[in-house]
């Protein structure tokens, strides 16, 4: 006698494929977006280049005068990329969001077979394809003009980009729900937010650098344990899993939190039916 499970497998299976496929379709509609938008390829390969040669002349810069920076060839180079991460991956995540609202499409997907938690996969999916992009053409810049791979990190460069890119996908959920709640006037917030974190985070000095009474508030980011380690990796060659895991916890909590936020928020604006007046 075959068990219930069994019967019920294909149907499973079945039913992966056609969420996997919504998620795609929502994937492919934003590829095509930008794909077929000159100022939106330009706007991922303009400012993280710009931002690579800025702080790669800096570096070149304080080398020259400076034993510490000589010693860490590429501390700042490597802060500003991963840096790229977080910010490409929070304003990524927004921007695919408010298109949406922009064109005063958001309601149409909602009362599509497009599930919740499918259209926030395909938030990601798309935050982590043009962030990937972005980085690839920093790096490139980076590799060409001061002859600095990020890819010399070596292994621990994944778990640095997953821990950066989480955090930033946290923020970008947390501007998505404020965006659901107050309307159109959060939306400079995409931009804002990541700009007010650059201090707190420690991107280019040491927590030990910030005043005693920010040195909690730092250690309680994610990002400042991530270029902690950065730092340990350039100066020490050495991985400190003590920042990884630290960063990990908190990112866990974190963006839990962010995806429950974002569906209590999204369920709010369903129900006041405010979501198809967005955009006007």
């Amino acid at each position: 006698m075959t068990k219930p499970e069994t019967r019920n497998l294909p149907r499973r299976t079945e039913g992966l494929r056609a969420s996997l496929q919504r998620i795609s379709a929502m994937a492919l509609r934003h590829w095509y977006l930008v794909a077929g938008s000159w100022p939106r390829v330009l706007d991922m390969a303009y400012w993280p280049s710009v931002q690579i040669l800025l702080w790669g002349f800096m570096q070149s810069y304080l080398a020259t005068v400076s034993g510490t920076f000589a010693h860490g060839v590429g501390v700042l180079l490597g802060a500003a990329l991963l840096w790229d991460v977080f910010f490409r991956s929070q304003v990524g995540l927004t921007i695919t969001f408010l298109e949406e609202i922009w064109s005063r499409n958001l309601g149409h997907i909602l009362v599509s077979p497009l599930r919740p938690a499918e259209y926030l996969a395909s938030l990601l999916v798309v935050s982590a394809a043009r962030t990937l992009i972005g980085l690839a053409l920093a790096s490139t810049v980076a590799a060409l003009v001061f002859h600095f791979s990020i890819l010399d990190f070596g292994v621990p460069l994944i778990a640095l980009f997953l821990n950066l890119a989480m955090f930033g996908w946290t923020m970008g959920l947390l501007v998505a729900g404020l965006v659901l709640r107050y309307g159109q006037g959060a939306e400079s917030l995409a931009w804002a937010l990541a700009v007010g974190f650059a201090p707190l985070c420690a991107v280019y000095y040491p927590i030990a650098t910030l005043p005693g009474w920010v040195q909690g508030i730092s250690r309680a980011l994610p990002p400042s344990h991530v270029f902690e380690g950065m730092r340990a990796l350039v100066f020490e060659h050495t991985l400190r899993w003590d920042s990884l895991a630290a960063a990990s916890a908190l990112n866990a909590l974190y963006f839990s939190a962010a995806v429950v936020s974002f569906f209590l928020m999204l369920g709010a604006a369903r129900r006041r039916g405010t979501i198809l007046s967005l955009g006007e």
